[in-house]
């Protein structure tokens, strides 16, 4: 569960609170119907999204969502430790936004369903534009609670809640330079890791002479404070083409430290066609304290984790778009339609979560010792076609 909720991420052109701070200008009436799909390291998500949104009297704009994950799993987590399986998560976003002066007010809540977890987010914002428009300072904050239960087991249920921060400002340099900073901060209490996950001990010896290894449940602390700041860029190019980077750091109280950035070039072609092309890196320099591919002895530690989220790795993104703008006498009853993809190559690469079914006789005639495993990696694609119309 818990892989798959961080690859949803990539996923989502909405985030979990769905609120959308526009700075003294209401986003514009649209339709998205969008196709999404991931597919790599044996997991498969696939499912539609659509997004309305509709002004009333220039001065509110409201929005609704549906949203759909369909998902398969194959992944290393699960066929080392149970059974591939399969679910549907269902969500729904709906919120507004409301204009006043050069002060823009956010609110929306987004409720998710699955087989065995409930979400529930409410977000709220502001936005104030200053000095001539050239800068604008938002602010927003949201609450999510969730209730998470276990297939098979009828008796468990716990609650997880979380509050999330964050401040953003953006300023007008040049004629042709944006720049922006976030700080973001996040407090999550309850039942947070995964309860079908499981780490690995050694039966015999520690984890440097593992004879062989069996599984027990993860545990995890009930609180986790998380920081982070981003700083953006856009340099628009003298012949309409656009430059975006982005750097990220991230660090909490689990010890995890993290960074991030990318580079991004837009360029148009004509006046039908926009191209662009991105490389991201993510690299959690340092993973969880608790986290460990294998450990000495059963219990051996207060709090054990194994998910490979928690690990040190390095995720490389390279990705590909393309907007077309159809001509209106196709669709004469929208003000405009473009109809976008959008794909994106990712490789993940670990260096202390091992590759279990080496050491498992069932997926290997071979077995090595565990612990001695090579490093686990994965490559991955991830599909976005979507179409809008403006009206």
């Amino acid at each position: 569960m818990a892989v798959i909720k961080y690859l949803r991420t990539g996923l989502l052109a909405v985030a979990a609170v769905a609120v959308s701070v526009q700075a003294a200008v209401l986003p514009e009436d649209r339709i998205d119907v969008l196709y999404h799909g991931y597919d790599g390291g044996g997991a498969e998500i696939k499912g539609p999204s659509i997004l309305v949104r509709k002004q009333f009297a220039d001065t509110v704009s409201v929005y609704g969502n549906y949203y759909v994950d369909m998902v398969s799993s194959a992944s290393i987590d699960v066929v080392t430790t149970a059974s591939s399986y399969e679910e549907e998560r269902t969500q729904y976003s709906v919120g507004a936004d409301y204009l006043t002066g050069k002060t823009t007010i956010s609110g929306g809540i987004t409720r998710s369903t699955e087989n065995d977890y409930d979400a529930t987010t409410y977000g709220f914002g502001v936005s104030q534009d200053f000095f001539g428009d050239l800068t604008t300072l938002s602010m927003g904050v949201s609450f999510g609670d969730d209730i998470v239960r276990r297939n098979g087991d009828e008796e468990f249920e716990d609650e997880a809640s979380r509050v999330r921060y964050s401040v953003n400002l953006s300023q007008v340099i040049t004629r042709n330079l944006i720049m922006g900073a976030t700080l973001e901060s996040v407090i999550d209490e309850g039942f947070l890791n995964n309860p079908y996950r499981s780490v690995r001990y050694c039966l015999d010896g520690d984890a440097d002479t593992c004879g062989s290894a069996a599984y027990e449940a993860e545990l995890y602390p009930r609180t986790r404070n998380s920081d982070a700041l981003a700083i953006r860029a856009k340099y628009f190019l003298p012949y309409r083409a656009a430059l975006k980077f982005e750097a990220r750091g991230y660090q909490d109280s689990w010890g995890i430290e993290a960074y991030n950035w990318e580079l991004k070039y837009v360029h148009p072609i004509n006046d039908q066609w926009l191209v662009e092309a991105k490389f991201r890196q993510y690299n959690q320099t340092k993973g969880a304290d608790f986290y460990r591919d294998l450990f000495d002895f059963k219990e051996q530690t207060n709090f054990r984790a194994r998910d490979k989220e928690l690990a040190v790795y390095t995720n490389n993104n390279f990705g590909l778009g393309v907007t077309y703008e159809v001509r209106a006498g196709w669709l004469s009853w929208f003000d405009r339609t473009t109809a976008n993809l959008y794909y994106d190559f990712m490789q993940i690469s670990y260096d202390n979560f091992l590759d279990a079914r080496q050491s498992d006789s069932r997926f290997n005639d071979a077995p090595v010792t565990p612990g001695q495993e090579e490093a686990y990696a994965l490559d991955a694609h991830v599909i976005r076609a979507f179409v809008s119309f403006w009206y």
